[in-house]
């Protein structure tokens, strides 16, 4: 028999690879022949850098940076085994869990650490780069990224505007003129599964600021600061595409205001990323971090399970199997509204495969996974026990071994009736 196992991680207890690992131990216990192909996966979140890098034979580098409260933190991202693809999460840097509750502010959080992650990708070699871009701590508008990655966000003096999302309220000019030359060789991979845009009711500000601290007076000011960076920006590359001004030609002092949308020096990058759009779905996403990337890099903003998939060339290993496995920590109606079983469900049900799902727990509007081409699936608790005992790993990998040696003696039945 030949089985494909992609499990998503089963988060705080088992990783991509640990989870997978259980389950194809408790299936050669009944099917010891069996040849079982064990494929990293994840949804472009936490998890991602761990599943993408050790599944794909990559390795892992650390970096210290600057966190998303100026203070160094070190951050892990993977380069593959191609030597040229990085796969990094901007939490790492800039995430949200790693600043203390009582100090969580957007109007001081920054960015900088991601485009610090990015330059030493650059100087590894990497060109290539996979990017989750969930749980940020940030609303800045990805400037720090950018500042870090050599573009002059300026203040009123023709100095670096601050870090935070209180930068923004202080920008008046953008130049290029410092910015790493390597970036114009580099393409990004945006792990992006949300459509909110920059600004305005459902936007970056309003939507996701409370969480990360803001009150409603920032909400507000952040709000109108994103939507002025953006028409800076657009007024930036649509002048260049109308040629109206010469790239680097011409220093306009006036402060930032949407009235006074040229109040910008152009130069050159512009001209190839003219994607500025703050209605676009997406660059809300990561407190304005999408609209950065899509702005001034030559990024696209996908599916974060759609990317890992592709990356991991799953659909190949698929095809030729009897049997797919899947799950992750939960399953329940969430999981096939994207999320990565539900993906892995699709691309089996492409080529006819029968799906078995494992999770630590299911609720009961789980059955929406069975409409959604997970066959069955199955919670590998197997008494009461508390959340915390349920999740160590050890447990967890010995409940998820036990629970698919006892799934797999029944399709051993089965296949032999």
């Amino acid at each position: 028999m030949k089985i494909v196992i992609a499990i998503d991680s089963f988060k705080g207890s088992l990783t991509s690879l640990e989870a997978g690992e259980a389950a194809r131990k408790g299936i050669l216990r009944v099917y010891p022949n069996a040849q079982i192909d064990v494929r990293p996966l994840a949804d472009g979140g936490e998890g991602t850098v761990n599943a993408l890098t050790l599944g794909m034979g990559g390795h892992t580098e650390n970096v210290t940076v600057t966190g998303p409260l100026g203070k160094p933190v070190e951050c892990a991202y993977g380069i593959l085994s191609d030597g040229s693809t990085a796969v990094l999460e901007m939490s790492g840097a800039a995430g949200i869990m790693l600043v203390p509750a009582d100090k969580r502010n957007p109007m001081n959080t920054t960015t900088y650490g991601v485009g610090e992650v990015i330059r030493a990708a650059i100087a590894k070699g990497c060109r290539r780069f996979i990017v989750g871009i969930g749980g940020s701590a940030t609303n800045d508008g990805g400037i720090g990224m950018l500042q870090a990655l050599g573009y002059g966000m300026l203040n009123a003096n023709g100095e670096q505007v601050s870090l935070g999302a209180k930068g923004l309220g202080e920008l008046r000019t953008i130049i290029d003129d410092s910015v790493l030359p390597e970036l114009r060789e580099c393409s990004f991979r945006v792990a992006c599964d949300v459509t909110n845009p920059l600004c305005g009711e459902h936007g970056a500000s309003s939507v996701y600021g409370p969480q990360k601290g803001a009150t409603p007076a920032m909400v507000l000011q952040m709000d109108q600061w994103l939507s002025a960076y953006a028409d800076l920006t657009a007024s930036l590359t649509s002048m260049l595409n109308a040629d109206t001004k010469q790239p680097g030609s011409q220093q306009f002092p006036q402060p930032l205001s949407p009235d006074n949308p040229e109040s910008a020096r152009i130069s050159a990058p512009f001209a190839k990323y003219p994607r500025a759009d703050k209605n676009q779905a997406g660059t809300g996403a990561a407190g304005g971090l999408g609209f950065a990337f899509l702005a001034f890099t030559n990024a696209v903003l996908e599916s974060g399970v759609r990317i890992v998939l592709e990356e991991t060339h799953l659909e190949n290993y698929i095809k030729d199997a009897d049997l797919i496995v899947t799950g992750e920590g939960r399953l329940d109606a969430q999981t096939v509204m994207g999320k990565a079983p539900a993906g892995v469900a699709q691309i089996a049900k492409k080529y006819g495969k029968p799906v078995i799902a494992f999770s630590g727990s299911a609720t009961s509007d789980a059955g929406a996974c069975n409409s959604a081409g997970i066959d069955a699936f199955f919670p590998i608790l197997r008494n009461v026990v508390t959340l915390e005992e349920a999740m160590d790993r050890e447990t967890a990998a010995r409940n998820l071994a036990d629970t698919a040696e006892q799934v797999f003696r029944l399709v051993k039945i089965l296949r032999s009736c």
